[in-house]
């Protein structure tokens, strides 16, 4: 259902339909880690920057983060009242973002893994979250056809981008 590489792309992660997702060494070709802890099927995935965790979302509500060394589940995000859309670290590895079909976006502490904010000014299913580069401004893509633009420091909507007439299904 989602692949991704890892920074030194020395690893693929997959999330599977079966419930778990799978850490892979690319060069031999070989099964590193079994990331079991989901009741549904993941649907996103994300690696830090650094390489050393991951994040798994899942359609039953939570975000897993794992240590990629270990394969050891260090904390399940636990807050969404449904479907998790998308998943992602902000740069410097401290905030993990989250989108689901609740309609929300939660900002979460990535070393602790508890609830910072949650973000809820979209109509209709929040489709994709991201973080800018310098992991300043946050991005979420909804299927209300509109897209916002959130200050990560002081969680307040700076922008509302609207015009489309159908959903947004993806945002960079």
């Amino acid at each position: 259902v989602c692949l991704s590489f890892n920074p030194q792309s020395t690893l693929l992660a997959t999330g599977s339909m079966d419930t778990t997702a799978k850490l892979w060494d690319v060069e031999k070709g070989e099964e590193v880690a079994t990331l079991n802890g989901h009741s549904a099927e993941i649907i996103a995935l994300s690696f830090n920057t650094t390489g050393d965790r991951i994040i798994t979302g899942s359609f039953d509500h939570t975000v897993a983060v794992w240590d990629v060394g270990t394969g050891r589940l260090l904390h399940t995000l636990i807050g969404h009242r449904g479907e998790i859309s998308s998943a992602q670290f902000n740069w410097d590895c401290s905030l993990i973002v989250t989108g689901s079909m609740d309609k929300t976006c939660m900002l979460w502490d990535a070393v602790t893994g508890t609830h910072v904010v949650t973000l809820a000014a979209h109509s209709k299913e929040v489709l994709d979250v991201c973080f800018d580069y310098a992991g300043q401004r946050i991005a979420t893509a909804s299927a209300d056809g509109s897209a916002r633009v959130y200050n990560a420091g002081t969680k307040q909507c700076i922008a509302k981008l609207e015009g489309h007439e159908d959903e947004i299904s993806k945002v960079s």
